[in-house]
């Protein structure tokens, strides 16, 4: 094995590590992907029988208030002026959301000022007796009243975690953002854009350095016994697998998707509908080619759309989103002080910290373990303090 280092998963924290350790570090970095293509879930490709760009594991909308991220994230692509907005059918209705003074208005029939929907909202909101919340129900009903959490949050939550949400933790929700202008805007952050050609074209850029070797198709266990002990892992698969499930599995939600082309230009009219309604099974639909309206070659008589179906993931599903009860929480610290007994092993990306994190985020953690663990390791001979699941 001709490697300094060995970096497991191919996703944006990976492959910053791997890049950021090549490139300035000088470091020969061996990638593994048990998967069949690099870029982990943010992965992005042509749709066969329409070209349109589909990101196999939903949609992934790139967005961040880091400067160091937004730097490092243009030096290998550009990004389109893309700015997300969703929208939301409830009984046969679409709503702007998140939740601003145009769903307000359009939901209570109504024309209002900043100050009427406030006041109206402020009156609904609550709970009798100023009771403390029991449970997400309630919490939602103390932030938003009930019309709104009925109509926009129950059916959604509940569909989400295949739960009624009076049977779930209030901590869940910690706020439900309600906007009392017309901005619609999902996200708030300084930069936002999709990479113009794509995030594989992105990552593929990141993995494009003579000192990096990327494997594919090629399982960590299955070659543990090669790598552990000779050189450095960075481990960014799932945290119990690591240790073969020693304190027991972690909770995830995980996803299904269904994609289908349909014989249309415009099937939606918007990137992203949420359905809100409990009776229908999918929690929301993706149409790609909003995504990319500039791109002018897309088909006008076909458009591709992805229904997105989510669950409790089993052993071998694919997690994407940590349930985090109290047990999984408990679990999670146990897994900790293993890894800080691991030798020459550091943790990290959204899988081997058990959090959620969107792709910025992926990004910065990865920049930080590679000043204050990896460089001072590499250049300085400091001792490589292993661990790193606690970040």
């Amino acid at each position: 094995m001709n490697a300094d280092l060995v970096v497991v998963g191919t996703g944006f924290f990976g492959l910053t590590v791997a890049e950021r350790c090549a490139a300035e570090l000088g470091l020969r970095v061996l990638v593994l992907d048990r998967r069949d293509h690099i870029g982990g879930n943010a992965y992005s490709e042509a749709e066969p029988e329409t070209g349109i760009e589909i990101h196999r594991y939903g949609a992934h909308l790139f967005h961040t208030s880091n400067e160091r991220v937004w730097e490092y994230a243009n030096r290998f692509t550009t990004f389109t002026g893309y700015q997300h907005r969703v929208y939301s059918t409830f009984k046969g209705r679409v709503y702007p959301m998140p939740i601003n003074l145009g769903t307000i208005c359009e939901y209570f029939g109504r024309v209002m000022t900043p100050d009427e929907a406030r006041e109206l909202i402020a009156g609904q909101a609550g709970l009798p007796g100023g009771a403390e919340p029991r449970n997400l129900e309630e919490k939602a009903i103390s932030l938003i009243g009930r019309p709104l959490y009925e109509a926009f949050v129950r059916g959604y939550t509940a569909k989400q975690w295949q739960t009624d949400p009076r049977d779930l933790p209030a901590e869940i929700i910690t706020r439900l953002p309600v906007r009392y202008t017309f901005d619609n805007r999902y996200f708030n952050d300084a930069y936002e854009g999709l990479p113009v050609d794509g995030y594989t074209a992105w990552l593929e850029r990141m993995a494009d350095h003579p000192n990096i070797e990327v494997r594919l198709n090629t399982d960590f266990f299955d070659v543990r016994g090669d790598v552990a002990g000779r050189v450095p892992v960075v481990y960014t698969g799932p945290l119990d697998r690591y240790f073969d499930f020693a304190e027991g599995e972690l909770g995830w939600r995980t996803l299904d998707f269904e994609t289908e082309v349909r014989p249309t230009g415009d099937f939606q009219g918007t990137p992203v509908m949420n359905y809100a309604d409990e009776d229908v099974p999918y929690t929301r639909v993706h149409e790609f080619r909003h995504f990319h309206p500039e791109r002018d070659w897309y088909p006008r008589d076909k458009t591709v759309i992805m229904r997105e179906y989510s669950r409790f993931a089993a052993r071998g599903d694919e997690p994407y989103y940590p349930i985090n009860t109290p047990e999984d929480r408990a679990r999670l610290l146990r897994y900790r002080e293993l890894a800080r007994g691991e030798d020459g092993v550091v943790f990290g990306g959204r899988l081997g910290t058990y959090k959620y994190l969107d792709m910025h985020m992926a990004i910065a953690s990865a920049l930080s373990m590679v000043d204050n663990r990896l460089r001072p390791h590499f250049t300085g001979g400091a001792r490589l303090v292993s661990g790193g699941a606690d970040e």
